[in-house]
């Protein structure tokens, strides 16, 4: 039995509106829990503020280059239809993010007070929280690329929507990732090794700027980094179907977008089964989730499957890619849950000192890399021979990013957490608040290392789905890597997530150290400060980080763009393919080894805080606090920014590529 298109058109609007729906009623619940004291309110409206001021500035800065780049979309490729749709695309990765954001700082004084009452009441106020950033995301990109797919009718001109959505992922990545660990790592380095004073204690002149940067780090560049991942997919699967199949092919064209309402609608449902029980652990309830999610979508998927197509190839696809979905989860859990295993010998290595356990930690973040990489090999190659070719590896890419409504609002709440359990230290709440929303944070951890291990994945499979629609546009079908210009480009693509990776984690050592003179000179200069007697001034903090993330996020996003132009106009499309090459397979690796490493680093520190190897203040747990403060960036700043690097390259690769064929030197 056949589907009308257009009724599948339908499908795909109706996801996306039940997804903004659900998203608007999470937020509805949330402001409607009690927001506590007025002591915590005024800390939650201070962390709010700076969010807020952080995203204003940074949207500001990054809409001038927006529109300087629409301008020259539209003058060099001689498209204002691809100018707009770029516009379009930045600016509904820009709203996705500011509205989880602006939710996330309201729902983190709620969790604090929730957790006066239970575990349980903490645990479902902070989840629901996160579920309005996931569903935000997911929703707005199922409608931005549905209904102007429907305006346009050609995937081609979507490209400038995915470029717009990959430029704001990277500057929201970067200039997050920089804003929140150069106050992480400021306030800690000051606060932590030098005056032994707890962490989020309100005499620390860092801790403000530290919680804002959660937000601006974890939820507003996750969010804009997920809805790059979530479209560009779409996309690319898209573009493939109409190169492979022609215009004609209706069903193959709509199948990415019947595929995303479909997940979106078994992702309500996989997030009503996360709030009924925490008995059985933190972490087992948020997975639970995300299993029932894939569950309903595999079976959503198979009905779409019989009632499109004549056989079930691209239902193959579409299970390979929900297998890998909960495939990485597992293994980046296993990694860094303070439960674990590797956790737990990173922090048995601190007895000997931070040396040892810096040693180990990057150890574990190698040998992390070995299952999720073979494991997308793996799925690619099935994909491949049994979905019917590279359009077989698009849909698997469609697949695992479909689930994103469930998986971003799982990473979203942990910094929801980790702001609630910073209002309790700084409202100064009973110690039995802490013993709930400590245990909430840690796996807060797990959460955004699972979600950073979910997107640098699925960015590999996005990106080979990009190389594919690369090779389609360009008419390139084979790259000689015995050709001069195809080495140069594999070497340049190789060495770009390293380039990179030292940029931004030199940008968070700037921000520290910036970060660091303000806040002795605070303790110096500010009499009583270190007693409790006189109060920091925070918003001085809050601005160092803006300013120098704003300051710090240009050269690299310079970079991401101009390094495939370059190489591609000079030495040509072949050699531009190689650049692609080379960036996808060492982007993937690197970010894979620096967020595991990160993370464990950082449960390793929560594992001995919670009582074991001497607990806090002894030497195991000086020793943790070193491991946790170089793990800041890996796991939070040039880990998860390699991801919308590889994105961006391919992207402009994409917009650019018929201009390259044309007009390169040599």
């Amino acid at each position: 039995m056949a589907v009308a298109v257009s009724t599948l058109y339908i499908l795909a609007f109706a996801g996306s509106i039940v997804a903004l729906l659900f998203a608007l009623l999470s937020t509805m619940k949330v402001l409607r829990q009690d927001s506590g004291s007025e002591s915590m309110r005024q800390i939650s409206a201070a962390i709010r503020e700076g969010a807020a001021a952080y995203l204003n500035r940074q949207y500001k800065t990054i809409a001038v280059i927006t529109v300087l780049l629409a301008v020259v979309i539209a003058v060099a490729l001689n498209s204002y239809v691809l100018a707009v749709a770029f516009v379009l695309g930045a600016f509904l990765s820009a709203l996705a993010g500011y509205i989880g954001m602006m939710v996330s700082v309201r729902a983190n004084v709620r969790t604090a007070q929730a957790a006066t009452r239970s575990l349980k009441d903490a645990f479902s106020v902070a989840f629901t929280g996160g579920a309005v950033t996931g569903f935000a995301v997911a929703g707005l990109g199922l409608l931005g690329v549905t209904a102007l797919y429907l305006i346009l009718k050609d995937p081609h001109l979507l490209i400038g929507f995915g470029f717009g959505a990959s430029l704001i992922s990277l500057f929201a990545r970067v200039g997050g990732g920089i804003y929140t660990k150069g106050a992480d790592v400021g306030a800690d380095l000051v606060g932590k090794v030098e005056k032994g004073i707890p962490e989020d204690d309100p005499r620390n002149p860092a801790v403000i700027a530290d919680n804002v940067g959660d937000n601006v780090g974890d939820c507003a560049g996750m969010a804009a980094d997920l809805f790059e991942s979530y479209t560009v997919t779409i996309i690319a699967a898209m573009l493939l179907a109409w190169t492979a199949f022609g215009a004609g092919s209706a069903n193959e064209l709509v199948l990415p977008l019947v595929l995303g309402a479909i997940a979106i609608l078994a992702s309500v449902v996989g997030s009503l089964f996360v709030k009924t029980s925490v008995a059985s652990g933190i972490w087992p309830a948020l997975n639970r989730g995300i299993l029932i999610s894939a569950a309903l979508s595999a079976i959503g998927f198979f009905v779409a499957n019989k009632l499109m197509f004549s056989d079930y190839k691209y239902f193959i696809a579409a299970v390979v890619g929900l297998a890998l979905t909960v495939l990485i989860g597992y293994v980046t859990e296993y990694y860094t849950a303070a439960n674990r295993k590797p956790v737990q010998q990173i922090a048995n290595s601190a007895k000997t000192g931070p040396a040892t356990l810096i040693i180990l930690g990057l150890a574990k973040g190698m040998e992390s890399t070995l299952v999720p990489v073979l494991a997308i090999a793996a799925g690619a190659f099935l994909a491949y021979t049994f979905g019917g070719g590279f359009y077989g590896v698009a849909i698997a890419a469609t697949a695992m990013l479909a689930m994103t409504a469930i998986i971003v609002a799982v990473d979203a709440y942990g910094p929801i957490t980790d702001n609630a359990g910073g209002i309790a230290e700084m409202s100064k709440m009973p110690d039995s608040v802490r013993k709930i929303t400590d245990p909430l944070d840690a796996v807060g951890n797990t959460t955004k290392a699972v979600t950073k291990g979910f997107a640098i994945g699925s960015a590999g499979l996005a990106a080979l789905s990009l190389f594919a629609a690369y090779k389609d546009i360009t008419g390139v079908d084979v790259i000689n890597i015995y050709d001069a210009g195809v080495v140069v480009g594999l070497f340049v693509g190789g060495l770009l997530p390293f380039i990179f990776s030292s940029l931004t984690m030199r940008a968070v050592g700037n921000a520290a150290m910036g970060m660091v003179e303000e806040v002795r000179r605070q303790f110096k200069t500010i009499p009583g400060l270190m007693r409790g007697k006189a109060k920091p001034d925070y918003a001085r903090c809050v601005d160092i980080s803006t300013r120098a993330a704003i300051r710090e996020l240009i050269l690299p996003g310079i970079i991401a763009v101009a390094a495939p132009l370059a190489v591609g106009f000079l030495l040509g499309p072949e050699a531009l393919g190689g650049l692609l090459a080379g960036a996808i397979i060492t982007g993937l690796l690197l970010a894979i080894t620096m967020t595991t490493s990160g993370a464990a680093w950082d449960n390793a520190k929560k594992f001995i805080e919670s009582g074991q190897l001497g607990g806090k203040g002894s030497d195991a747990h000086k020793a943790a606090v070193v491991g946790d403060t170089v793990g800041d960036p890996f796991k939070d700043t040039s880990g998860p920014a390699l991801n919308p690097l590889i994105k961006v390259l391919n992207t402009i690769a994409l917009l650019a590529a018929g201009l390259i064929v044309s007009y390169h030197l040599f």
